[in-house]
């Protein structure tokens, strides 16, 4: 297990206050589950967001994550 750089955005980064964070995890799931710790308000929020490894949407809680990963965490949007 080791450092993920996690970027927040939209709705996800206003829930947990900062645009990006670092966390000790070695999947997906255990990602969430630390954001869902650290920020109280982020909780309901991840719910509906995409999250995306090294810029690859995934829904597996238990995705691997390579060393030095980022983690990207985008609420629904809707626009044009």
């Amino acid at each position: 297990m080791g450092p993920v750089t996690v970027r927040l955005f939209a709705a996800a980064r206003e829930a947990a206050g900062t645009s990006e964070t670092t966390v000790e995890a070695a999947t997906i799931g255990e990602v969430l589950d630390a954001l869902s710790q650290r920020f109280e308000d982020l909780g309901p929020v991840l719910t509906r967001c995409s999250i995306l490894l090294e810029g690859t949407r995934t829904t597996d809680r238990e995705v691997p994550i390579p060393e030095g990963a980022t983690v990207d965490v985008l609420p629904p949007y809707a626009g044009g």
